[in-house]
């Protein structure tokens, strides 16, 4: 990494996410620009595809010795290697992005031997911007196209409280677009327990303060970053769904770890993950809780 300009490449990244925004914003999800992947609400649009061709035409007219992952240029069983990777999703959140419903995002990663980099998070619908490099911290930037106000470290806390356990946290989830067998299973039965009373019918739950679906994994992540939510637990998403927000969330103290029991260490590509806030104690505490809550379910991704 130490040829690498990481600033460079950052204000590169914001600069394209800007470009990017703009695209999106103009953009008019018609239905007729509408298509589908794997089923009926796994949507791509025109506007995925084009924003994804001017991001990697700028980057790789910018760093052509740097490799280049995009959602919607993806080939099956691709693994993101040792080598520095552009990792990007040109529109997360693109249910969103169709709906008009103003929680989508461009996320722009880079990883360097399989961990994130640098990240840079763009909500065009909000001018919200999320950036980070390795070892320099996270920030956030309300009205940053804008030239609004300045940037502010991550977390928005200044005195991060401890996790004090699930019963008092905002659970960040998805529902994903694989609704049926045993993923689509594991997940529902572990929203309920989550949810649940702990005198509830049935087994008792953790009775989270609440579940909350923001439609992006990268602004979940961001979320999470900020301490907006305590947790996310994800599978089924992609590298280039989570890489930029990885890099911002553990610059601002958080961790990843592995959504299923008993992984510590999950790899950038493994498709199943559990954020966790930075917080002054209670990381280790809540993920092993929040383990336990899955019981037996396991959620099974292949790449």
């Amino acid at each position: 990494m130490a040829d690498l300009n990481l600033q460079e490449i950052h204000d590169t990244l914001v600069s394209v996410a800007f470009e990017a925004g703009r695209m999106i914003m103009s953009a008019n999800p018609s239905e007729g620009d509408q298509g589908t992947k794997l089923n009926s609400v796994d949507l791509v649009t025109e506007t995925d595809k084009a924003v994804e061709k001017m991001v990697s035409t700028r980057l790789r007219e910018s760093y052509p010795s740097i490799s280049f992952m995009g959602e919607e240029t993806y080939t099956p069983g691709a693994r993101v290697g040792p080598e520095p990777t552009f990792v990007v999703d040109p529109i997360d959140g693109t249910t969103n992005f169709v709906h008009a419903f103003p929680s989508a995002c461009i996320s722009l990663g880079l990883a360097v031997d399989k961990r994130p980099a640098v990240g840079v998070i763009y909500n065009p619908f909000q001018d919200l911007l999320f950036t980070a490099i390795g070892g320099q911290g996270a920030y956030m930037h309300r009205g940053a196209a804008a030239g609004h106000g300045a940037p502010q470290r991550l977390p928005l806390a200044k005195n991060p409280t401890p996790l004090a356990g699930l019963g008092s946290a905002l659970v960040g989830v998805e529902w994903g677009s694989d609704r049926h067998g045993p993923n689509f299973e594991a997940k529902a039965a572990t929203f309920r327990k989550l949810a649940a009373s702990p005198s509830a019918e049935g087994g008792g739950g953790a009775m989270a303060h609440s579940l909350r679906s923001m439609g992006s994994a990268a602004l979940n992540l961001a979320a999470v970053a900020a301490g907006q939510l305590d947790m996310y637990w994800e599978g089924g998403c992609w590298a280039w769904d989570v890489c930029a927000g990885w890099c911002v969330l553990a610059e601002a103290g958080g961790i990843v770890v592995g959504g299923n029991p008993g992984v510590w260490e999950p790899e950038l590509d493994g498709r199943v993950y559990l954020a966790v806030r930075g917080a002054p104690s209670g990381q280790k505490e809540i993920v092993e809780e929040f383990w336990a809550v899955m019981g037996d379910h396991r959620l099974e991704y292949s790449v």
